[in-house]
């Protein structure tokens, strides 16, 4: 079930990044790719940082933050 629930955390965030930095989404599995990598990336940020999200809307929060940070970062590249 757990597994589950990180799928679904994923692809939240990841269209909530991808609407909030591109203006749409990335498909099912594109938002789900994005959010995973997010939340990777945005619970790094967010340990430099020393805040501390917890529960389930403070996971979407910080991959969403992390995913947002990769589409900045990947836009720069483009």
């Amino acid at each position: 079930m757990s597994i589950i629930l990180f799928l679904l955390i994923g692809a939240c965030a990841g269209w909530l990044a991808g609407n909030m930095m591109k203006g749409g989404g990335f498909g099912l599995l594109g938002n789900i790719v994005v959010g995973i990598i997010g939340s990777v990336v945005g619970g790094f940020l967010f340990g430099l940082l020393g805040i501390s999200a917890g529960g389930m809307i403070g996971s979407i929060v910080t991959a969403t933050a992390g995913a947002a940070v990769l589409l900045f970062v990947v836009g720069l590249f483009k």
